[in-house]
């Protein structure tokens, strides 16, 4: 008899009785205030970063494209010059790859001019004009497209081997502040080289993958004609979406500050430049030391090195805030995911309260809060930060861990290691199943803080001792909820899917003009846009169910508990739920209301 009690207890006492208790605790106080203080303080940090970022960062390094001196295009005394011309922007594609490119901030090994506007036809220098002088060839003919400073007398040849001036020209357009190639373009024959077909064939592949810049100008023209259609799934929805776009515009006020952050901090050092040619191989280049810092103001012109040019490499490391670069981004990150995980804990207590004052009340229509919303935000606040902000560092952690391992995986894959991938692997295996039962308690431990008003550890020990003592009704919950929510974001998600495939195709006859579908380049667009704005609607719709779900069954659980349906005790749950469990209340002969 003493094991079978010991047996009944292994997962705590089931909770008492209790006269006074009506819901979510009203007297309560602060919890994890040492928990809170940290988190005060990290973020009190994280806003120190955000200045030392703002301070010492130049985000024009990465916003404005910067020619071969150095000098930024639209700035200063290139104020009347805000594009960039690359003189030969196939060496981009050609000499190294997109990730590279992107990297360098759009840097590429060719000479680089800000430019007031880009060229408008396709010209290239002729033989007969190489003896002729630059003024004559460039400046007459109103093209101002060479290096700065180049002089009128200049032979033209000259000024090619130096790459002071550019030989050929193609019809471009801006796009990013820099000067592409418009569609259907007719690449030049280059003198000396239009027998390579390696380049000829680079050439039209360039021209060929430029096409996404027209492709950019449709999908907006699809955009205009299309938007009011779009968002047709929202308007009616707004309503119910109340909190989980407060929570939405939450996470993106924490994502936004982030990336600005991180932005100014990755532009705080001085760009630094080194020297670079095309063929170091060559015997005239041997002597000259590639990679040495240089000027862009001083382009080594007289070298006999073709092609040698002084060329951006990286922003220095020197000073304090350079040197504490690293630690500064990973402070950054640190305070994104924590500051993440800190909203979405706000977002499911305030929910948590909200449906356990209305679990909570006898009558239903009378005990409810006037506005239990508000409330359970209010009393979340004041009371349980650090609670939270205990919560999402733990999980914090575990993200961040899952990071690194993803990071050092990718880093080992070059290794092709069996061994060393399986171990990994596992790791990786292990890592994403604790961070979904972390998930899982911290959830069910809101709850608890919620209508208790304990601290996080307290809450999360008496949420894991409830479930367990109803593990059984904990799984068939978990996955029956798991398929209805399921079901219910494909047949939302699906039906607008296969609504708009309908409409933005034309094959819904008979709507009227008023509902005629407009003429779009790629009808594609408009679907994917209704589909991926559903999704996200569809989410966060029912993680509101979801969480009415979890703390509903939470409450459900403890009221089994503490009450037998007594006059004294009476059950909470609606009468729906009474009748499908089979159970009722007890009432006062001729209570005809409380028997309803």
């Amino acid at each position: 008899m003493g094991g079978k009690q010991d047996g009944d207890e292994a997962y705590g006492k089931p909770a008492k009785y209790d006269p006074s208790f009506r819901g979510p605790i009203k007297n309560r106080s602060c919890t994890d205030i040492v928990c809170c203080i940290l988190f005060l303080l990290f973020i009190l940090g994280y806003i120190v970063v955000g200045i030392v970022a703002w301070v010492y960062g130049d985000p024009r390094q990465v916003l404005y494209p910067r020619n071969s001196t150095g000098a930024y295009c639209g700035v200063g005394a290139n104020k009347d010059k805000p594009y960039l011309l690359y003189f030969n922007i196939f060496s981009c594609v050609l000499a190294t790859n997109i990730i590279t490119v992107a990297e360098n901030g759009l840097q590429c090994p060719t000479p680089q001019v800000c430019v007031s506007s880009c060229p408008e036809v396709a010209w290239t220098v002729e033989v007969n004009q190489f003896s002729q002088k630059v003024g004559e060839v460039f400046y007459t003919a109103n093209r101002n497209f060479c290096l700065p400073g180049v002089p009128w007398d200049m032979p033209v040849i000259q000024s090619l081997q130096q790459e002071l001036c550019p030989s050929f020209l193609l019809p471009s357009a801006p796009a990013l502040g820099r000067c592409l190639p418009l569609l259907n373009s007719t690449p030049p024959e280059l003198p000396g080289i239009s027998s390579n077909t390696s380049i000829s064939q680079g050439i039209s592949g360039l021209l060929d993958s430029l096409n996404a810049r027209d492709i950019s100008v449709k999908i907006f023209e699809d955009f205009a004609q299309s938007w009011y259609w779009i968002l047709v799934a929202v308007g009616h929805m707004m309503s119910t979406m109340f909190y989980p776009l407060v929570t939405f515009v939450l996470l993106l006020i924490c994502i936004v500050y982030w990336a600005m952050t991180a932005l100014y901090l990755a532009t705080s050092g001085q760009p630094q430049y080194v020297l670079w040619a095309p063929n170091t191989s060559l015997p005239s280049c041997e002597k000259v030391q590639m990679n040495t810092s240089c000027n862009p103001m001083a382009q080594p012109v007289n070298s006999s090195c073709p092609g040698l040019m002084c060329i951006f490499q990286s922003y220095s490391s020197t000073g304090l805030v350079q040197r504490s670069l690293f630690n500064l981004q990973i402070y950054g990150v640190l305070g994104l995911f924590w500051t993440l995980n800190w909203v979405l804990a706000l977002g499911q207590c305030v929910l948590a309260g909200a449906f356990a004052s209305f679990y909570w009340a006898l009558d239903k229509r009378r005990d409810i809060p006037t506005f239990p919303l508000i409330s359970a935000f209010i009393r979340t606040l004041r009371y349980h930060t650090g609670s939270l902000a205990f919560g999402a560092l733990i999980l914090t952690l575990v993200q961040i861990a899952r990071v690194i391992l993803e990071y050092i995986d990718n880093k080992l894959r070059g290794a092709q290691n069996p061994v060393a991938r399986c171990i990994m692997c596992c790791f990786k295996c292990c890592l994403w199943c604790l961070e979904k039962f972390i998930k899982f308690l911290n959830r069910n431990a809101y709850i608890m803080i919620a209508i208790y008003g304990k601290n996080f550890c307290v809450s999360a020990k008496n949420a894991f001792m409830l479930l367990m003592r109803n593990i059984v009704r904990v799984v068939v919950l978990d996955k029956v909820t798991d398929l209805l929510l399921f079901f219910g974001k494909l047949l939302v998600v699906g039906g607008v899917g296969v609504l708009s495939f309908f409409f933005f195709t034309g094959r819904i006859q008979g709507l009227g003009t008023n509902f005629e579908s407009p003429s779009l380049n790629y009808y594609w667009l408009p679907i994917m846009v209704s589909i991926l704005g559903a999704y996200v609607i569809a989410n966060g719709f029912f993680s509101v169910f979801g969480m009415c779900v979890d703390t509903l069954f939470l409450c459900f659980l403890e009221d089994l508990e503490r009450n037998d349906g007594s006059l004294d005790r009476p059950y909470y749950m609606p009468t729906a739920l009474l009748k499908i469990l089979g159970k009722k209340n007890e009432v006062l002969p001729g209570d005809k209301k409380r028997k309803k």
